[in-house]
């Protein structure tokens, strides 16, 4: 495993946004989503991740019905002025059908999410702000102008989207300056290359990927989401883990493997250091967000920031994504992807 002593770089993210560590840290597992958890180690990888530079830390109200913004509340208050915030609106669960999801972004819902948010966070403010998804119902210009809104009052500080086509983000920056951009984005995942990532290029968007080891499945931590995982994780519902998609998948893998011996690394250092290298490619800032509960994989995801793949290694892992069985979600109504 690659391993580094040193913290992280940092960036700004966007034009006028905070700088950040090059690699911030998804809170969401913490209490949601991928199985149990065990909270004395999930606090001690907030702490672990600060000590390394780490310092945008990436929430939602959605994840456990505000349980994560409460379960990182604390973390957050004690370090409150060496952290960026990140907490999210829009989305919620169908009371009637949990599977359910429900978007909305009009102005009286995100004032209930904006105000009940930093209640369970026990902050005035949120440093970035992000529209979790897209309510096509209402124009991305009004949603913006009503979370601009949020700016002016000094409840939150900076402006995101998350899964937003190329025409959306430019429609959005017109009306307030948006700082960052978040949708999924990895060697598996890369549909956002064709809008978005151009978009947030030209505008001085910061880029913060999501799910970059595509939720676990490029660690080779599970291949079969139904037999290696829990019967409460999500990932059980995903396209690209379930059925004879998962093994399909894992096969793809291999050349992932043998980048990462040549450099003495994890396979998931290097499916890491493949986003963070985009960064260079396209003269942009991008900030991954991997998720973990643990401290030891914080120290491994960390390191990868240091890591330079070379442009054969990058070519042997160029055409992964084209072959990739299996959509992201089941319902592809909920990314940018469905829009493109």
């Amino acid at each position: 495993m690659h391993s580094m002593n040193t913290p992280v770089a940092t960036v700004p993210l966007g034009t006028d946004g905070p700088r950040v560590g090059v690699q911030g840290l998804g809170c969401m597992g913490m209490s949601f989503a991928y199985g149990p958890t065990d909270a004395d180690a999930a606090r001690a990888t907030l702490d672990r991740a600060l000590e390394l530079g780490i310092t945008l830390y990436d929430t939602a109200d959605m994840y456990a019905d505000g349980e994560n913004e409460k379960f990182i509340a604390p973390f957050i208050r004690a370090n409150r002025d060496a952290v960026t915030l990140a907490s999210k609106f829009s989305l919620s669960t169908d009371p009637e059908d949990p599977q359910k999801r429900v978007i909305r972004n009009d102005r009286p819902y995100l004032r209930s999410c904006i105000e009940g948010s930093l209640r369970r966070l026990g902050v005035e403010t949120i440093d970035l702000y992000y529209m979790h998804r897209r309510d096509l119902r209402v124009p991305i210009e009004d949603t913006v102008g009503f979370m601009a809104e949020l700016v002016q009052e000094g409840k939150v500080r900076h402006l995101g989207l998350s899964e937003v086509t190329g025409a959306e983000l430019r429609a959005a920056h017109a009306v307030h300056p948006i700082a960052a951009v978040q949708s999924e984005w990895s060697v598996f995942s890369r549909d956002v290359e064709r809008t978005a990532v151009p978009a947030a290029r030209e505008l001085g968007v910061a880029f913060v990927p999501y799910s970059p080891l595509g939720r676990g499945f490029l660690t080779g931590s599970f291949v079969n989401a139904e037999e290696d995982l829990t019967a409460d994780d999500f990932r059980r519902t995903m396209p690209r883990f379930t059925g004879g998609n998962g093994a399909k998948n894992a096969e793809l893998l291999a050349p992932l493997r043998q980048v990462a011996e040549a450099h003495g690394a994890t396979p998931a250092q290097i499916a890491l250091a493949w986003v963070h290298g985009q960064a260079a490619l396209r003269g942009m800032t991008v900030v991954p967000i991997p998720g973990t509960r643990k401290p030891s994989r914080v120290e491994e995801n960390a390191a990868a920031t240091v890591i330079e793949l070379t442009e054969a290694e990058r070519a042997l892992l160029e055409p992964l994504a084209g072959q990739v069985a299996g959509p992201r979600y089941a319902d592809v109504g909920f990314t940018s992807a469905g829009r493109e």
